[in-house]
């Protein structure tokens, strides 16, 4: 599960992602198409509640949980057409999970725009609308093939209804994803998992804002023309200073608080993003803890125990027996696993159990 980091050049994405991975790997420079091959950052979720847990479980080891970045290349008015190295660019978004669509809402004259001026809805309908063509090249494509089949094969019949009815969307310049609820379960994995769409993709907006407009862009103008447009389309908006970002990365813990005091911040802009890309994703956490190591492990909401355990091993998964189960709230009231199930407050769930945001568990199994 990764989420693409897009948008046109020059609008901060590779300081954003340098910041987000912690590194210098991703180049930032003033001219196009400086990010060509994407880069990969493997970033730790920020969750005090795994730090807590560890306290006072007295682990010795830490292991949060990790999302995946990925810096993609600047696309560019007409990269559906193979415009700024476009259909190279496509078809990395093509492979994340979900989009962060950085939004420039700065001004800097030393910073070009590839557009000649800063406007937010303009840029973001630019990006917009090469993903509404790219993928009507898609289910055009497709459709030639599948006409052809769907005269005497029922299934291709029904698969080129899906296809007209997303393609009709997509004429009519609409993206597929606030659209999802005109498709059955089974139209929407098709358009997701086979066809790969890049409009289904859950998206969120960065709008990146200079340091005068922190805390969270307030008197920025080009943000509340973003905030408009994301709120009615319904799509998720965070604001964040990538300069600022960059710079708290350099700086030692306790440099790093005050100068977050004297932004008035209380954490990094990056910690909100990458909780906000992990709910993008539809993802929770749950946590395991004894003395060796406190752990948070990634699923998709709506797991099942068993799967849970598949994620620590596939041995567990297999000679799943139950799960002990208390969730972080009623476990910080108690103070210690051990003492909540002296307590009678650890639950003993089966197979079925649905896994809730914060779970830590216990996993009885037998191979």
């Amino acid at each position: 599960m990764n989420i693409g980091i897009v948008g046109l050049p020059n609008v901060g994405k590779s300081t954003i992602f340098n910041a987000l991975a912690q590194t210098a790997k991703a180049e930032v420079a003033n001219y196009p198409f400086c990010t060509i091959d994407p880069n990969v950052g493997i970033v730790n979720v920020p969750d005090p509640r795994l730090y807590e847990i560890a306290r006072l479980e007295k682990s010795k080891k830490i292991t949060p949980a990790t999302i995946e970045f990925v810096d993609i290349a600047g696309l560019v008015k007409g990269a559906s057409k193979g415009e700024g190295l476009g259909n190279q660019f496509l078809s990395h978004i093509r492979q994340v999970s979900a989009i962060a669509h950085v939004v420039r809402c700065f001004e800097d004259p030393d910073i070009v725009h590839v557009e000649g001026s800063i406007d937010p809805v303009r840029d973001a309908e630019i990006i917009e609308l090469e993903l509404i063509l790219a993928d009507l090249q898609t289910i055009e494509r497709r459709l030639e093939k599948t006409a052809k089949l769907a005269k005497n094969d029922p299934k291709a019949k029904a698969e080129l209804e899906t296809l007209e009815k997303a393609k009709t969307l997509l004429e009519n310049f609409k993206t597929l994803r606030p659209n999802l609820n005109l498709f059955s379960p089974e139209e929407k994995t098709f358009l997701e998992k086979v066809l790969c769409l890049l409009t289904v993709k859950p998206l969120m907006y960065i709008a990146n804002i200079s340091e005068d407009f922190l805390p969270e862009g307030k008197g920025n103008p080009y943000v509340a023309q973003l905030r408009e447009k994301a709120q009615k389309e319904g799509t998720p908006l965070m604001v964040i200073c990538g300069k600022i970002e960059q710079e708290l990365v350099e700086l030692t813990e306790e440099e790093k608080k005050e100068f977050l005091e004297a932004l008035g911040l209380n954490e990094p802009g990056l910690h909100k993003l990458i909780r906000a890309g992990y709910k993008l994703l539809n993802l929770i956490t749950f946590f395991t803890a004894g003395p060796k190591e406190a752990r948070a492990w990634t699923i998709a909401k709506g797991t099942k125990a068993k799967e849970a355990a598949g994620e620590i091993h596939s041995d567990i998964e297999r000679g799943f027996i139950a799960a002990e189960v208390i969730n972080y709230t009623k476990y910080i009231e108690i103070g210690s696993f051990q003492k909540a199930k002296e307590l009678g407050a650890v639950k003993l769930e089966g197979k079925d159990y649905v896994i809730e945001d914060g779970d830590i568990i216990y996993f009885r199994f037998n191979v």
